[in-house]
């Protein structure tokens, strides 16, 4: 890379690549443009993460959380009519079984998020290496994907809209002119989705530094695209599906990043969910 010296430490630092402390005085390679010291020989492997995994964890615990107020209803109501042909017949008319909407939404968003790693994880064919699940430290949000390529890094944010058709549209302004971008989905607004991308975005510059391009994405699963076209910008935030974000995200310039390198680095920032 470039600015690497291989030098003895005049002071001890953590590896950039594994985190391990390196003492003063041992051999290792100091990088002057970063300020940042790893071993000699650092083989430590990237956690790539698996895609939906915390939401799936929440679906898990919120099903067992709603099983056991389906048995105890169930219990409760039996204790009064018995367990027989009368008891079965109050506990249907009683007890409602059916999932609850807040409950299936995370199994939803799971899959959303497999689906959208599926297309990613594709990419590794040309260089890209993707990270899935990513915890932000210090708070109890998640990144779903963070997509490093050759050109720069993706902050991409899977959502599952079931035959809903995102659009964007324009709110003041004159003639077409100086007005404000807003995201909906069937409809209806949806700029927090914009929001929680470009806030993403910005914790994950906060850890490459300026000098690496970060871009934040929605990745759109099963919702309604038109035949012709479809996806568009928000504020900067490209709006796609799983396929074109793939053919949106690569191009036909010179790498300016060391995939492996920042991949590392941005591992150790945000460790799997």
């Amino acid at each position: 890379m470039d600015g690497d010296k291989e030098m003895n430490l005049r002071y001890a630092g953590k590896c950039a690549l594994c985190g391990e402390e390196i003492p003063q005085g041992a051999r290792a390679i100091y990088n002057t443009a970063s300020r940042s010291v790893r071993h000699l020989d650092c083989d430590a492997g990237v956690d790539r993460g698996v895609a939906g995994g915390s939401a799936q964890r929440e679906y898990e615990r919120r099903r067992a959380k709603d099983d056991a107020r389906v048995a105890e209803q169930k219990a409760n109501v039996q204790s009064v009519f018995g367990t027989g042909f009368l008891g079965r017949v109050a506990t249907f008319l009683a007890v409602d079984d059916s999932p609850r909407r807040s409950t299936q939404v995370w199994a939803q968003g799971a899959a959303g998020e497999e689906r959208v790693a599926g297309w990613l994880d594709r990419l590794a064919e040309v260089g890209v290496v993707t990270l899935h699940d990513r915890r932000i430290p210090g708070t109890r949000a998640n990144i779903d994907h963070i997509a490093i390529t050759p050109w720069g890094v993706w902050v991409i944010d899977a959502k599952r809209y079931l035959n809903k058709r995102p659009d964007v549209i324009t709110e003041g302004g004159f003639l077409g002119f100086g007005g404000t971008a807003r995201l909906t989905v069937g409809g209806r607004k949806k700029d927090q989705l914009v929001e929680g991308v470009l806030w993403q975005v910005e914790q994950v510059k906060a850890a490459v530094g300026e000098a690496t391009a970060v871009r934040g994405a929605l990745a759109f699963v099963d919702a309604d695209w038109p035949l012709i076209g479809g996806d568009f910008m928000v504020r900067g935030v490209a709006v796609v599906w799983p396929k074109r974000l793939a053919k949106v995200m690569l191009r036909q310039e010179s790498p300016t990043v060391d995939v492996e390198v920042l991949a590392r680095q941005i591992a150790a920032k945000f460790p799997p969910a």
